[in-house]
């Protein structure tokens, strides 16, 4: 049994809901913080946007406190809910006007703490620009507002033959605007890539209040490439307002193959051997047996029970080049012993698989009612070992683990399941994500693949990073948002050095400081 691990000491007063997290160093309550706006300052908001959106009720701030990071919470000041580019930009003036922060939120499926205003002020909620305003066939683009749904789109442009491929598990929720903030990805970023790789050009509001146009239509940079740069940035850098995104044609021929494993060395094995023969599947999923039974309990889709583990292939492209892979794949599966391998035999069954594969997190909501999901990336040739750590890493803190990830890219997706209720069970789940976070650094991991550094793994970013290159990102950051009110707080470790950001930050969460003064030291203003 692993060492005991001494509980969270709360400073006095702060209620036990507030979740005061010394591990991620940040102190994120349910209760107001001390940026409140004045009389005047919100009837400005009414009058720029109307009455009915300006938001500042207890009751309704509360619905805004947390992403589906269900660590962290912060209620805002005020929500604002603009209608067009203009509102964004003339809010954004008043809080530079007001030396406020300000804060971006699409859907609020994030898992990084993103969009959440942990310094206070305006969170603005972009929810209402959700017009689809061109699909243009012929160049295979849409141009779209920032609160279009990824589902929507793909909805829109599918009688032309065409898909945006980025599709994250929160496809149905999650916005265009949210996919850009966090550079998302998706069951099918293996083949087609992340979403920067399919962003012609982006609308942007300008953390002081203007609004320009970086790339085009065409995807053409005379000059420095703007768009990749702000892909990605989650919200530090301006927000964006429409995007130019590329469509892509729908592929002649698909198949979906289920393969089933008796042991986990097996399937990453297989994973290893599928990318390094170049057969280039669209999707390559790992799904351990704990979550392929909670999913199957849930919808009920034939998981095969016994096996630890089971992937789910996904070849497209021209029929006689998908039947040339499949007698490929067969032939490197067999090589690993699977000991069960079907195929999905029409689009409704090939549906079902990745719904399935998709409603994980909600499968998961059956047995525990939140989860802590890290999405580190590390070498493929790691996976068996990063797994076998995370399996020891369940028994020694007594907590429940499932893995479904993206094992094409290395992209993992541990779920640490637990009930915010049982103080002594987040003290654990805490300590195991960092233990975990660390053994994926260890191996040569990066941070994230598609969820954002955010709120949740700013503290870690100086384990990944030397001070230098932290104060060019940061420098950069600068530029762009002199005056630190674009989202604060977010991606780099807060305190006075890089080093010493995570332990300056315990010792104050402990000693019960306010949040401003914790952010006042990040250097952003």
């Amino acid at each position: 049994m692993h060492a005991i691990i001494p509980q969270p000491v709360w400073p006095a007063g702060v209620p036990k809901g507030a979740q005061l997290c010394y591990v991620i160093g940040v102190m994120a309550t349910t209760t107001p913080n001390n940026t409140c706006l004045s009389t005047q300052q919100l009837n400005a908001l009414r009058q720029a946007l109307g009455k009915l959106y300006v938001l500042d009720k207890p009751e309704v701030l509360k619905t805004y406190e947390c992403d589906a990071c269900l660590l962290i919470k912060a209620p805002p000041d005020v929500v604002v809910l603009p209608r067009t580019v203009e509102e964004v930009a003339t809010v954004v003036r008043l809080c530079n006007e007001w030396r406020i922060p300000f804060v971006p939120r699409g859907a609020g499926t994030g898992l990084s703490g993103g969009a959440l205003p942990v310094d206070g002020g305006v969170l603005i909620g972009l929810n209402r620009m959700d017009r689809i305003l061109e699909v243009d066939a012929v160049n295979r683009l849409a141009v779209v507002e920032c609160g279009v749904v990824n589902a929507w789109l793909n909805r829109e442009v599918k009688p032309a033959g065409l898909f945006y491929a980025p599709d994250p598990s929160s496809q149905t929720a999650c916005t265009i605007g949210g996919n850009v903030a966090e550079n998302a990805g998706g069951i099918h970023c293996l083949k087609y890539g992340v979403t920067t790789d399919h962003v012609l050009g982006l609308e942007v509001v300008t953390p002081e209040g203007d609004v320009v146009w970086l790339g085009g239509r065409h995807g053409a940079y005379r000059h420095v490439n703007w768009v990749n740069m702000f892909v990605g940035s989650e919200g530090t850098m301006g927000i964006a307002t429409k995007a130019i995104v590329k469509l892509t044609p729908v592929p002649d021929s698909v198949k979906v193959f289920l393969a089933a494993f008796s042991q986990t060395a097996q399937a990453t094995g297989a994973v290893s051997q599928i990318i390094a023969s170049g057969l280039g599947p669209s999707a390559l999923e790992f799904i351990d047996d704990f979550t392929a039974q909670a999913v199957d309990a849930a919808f009920h889709v034939g998981f095969p029970k016994g096996a630890e583990a089971v992937l789910l292939i996904e070849l497209d492209g021209h029929p006689s080049e998908v039947a040339e892979k499949e007698v490929r794949l067969k032939a490197i599966l067999e090589t690993f012993e699977v000991s069960q391998l079907r195929f999905a035999t029409n689009e409704a069954e090939r549906l079902q698989l990745w719904q399935a594969r998709k409603g994980a997190a909600a499968a998961y909501g059956r047995i525990m009612p939140a989860f802590y999901l890290h999405d580190c990336v590390i070498p493929r040739a790691e996976l068996t070992h990063v797994l076998h750590i995370i399996k020891t890493v369940a028994s020694d803190y007594e907590v429940l683990i499932g893995n479904v990830f993206h094992a094409g890219d290395g992209n993992l997706h541990p779920n640490i399941l637990f009930d915010p209720a049982d103080s002594a069970m987040m003290a654990r789940v805490l300590e195991a994500g960092e233990v975990i976070l660390k053994a994926c650094l260890g191996v040569g991991g990066v941070l994230s693949g598609e969820h954002g550094i955010g709120l949740e793994k700013a503290h870690f970013m100086d384990q990944l990073f030397g001070p230098v290159e932290l104060e060019v990102m940061k420098r950069l950051k600068r530029v762009f948002d002199p005056m630190g009110l674009a989202n604060p707080a977010k991606i780099f470790p807060a305190g006075g050095g890089c080093g010493e950001g995570r332990h300056s930050n315990r010792e104050a969460v402990k000693a019960g400081l306010p949040l401003k003064q914790l952010n006042a030291d990040q250097g952003w203003v």
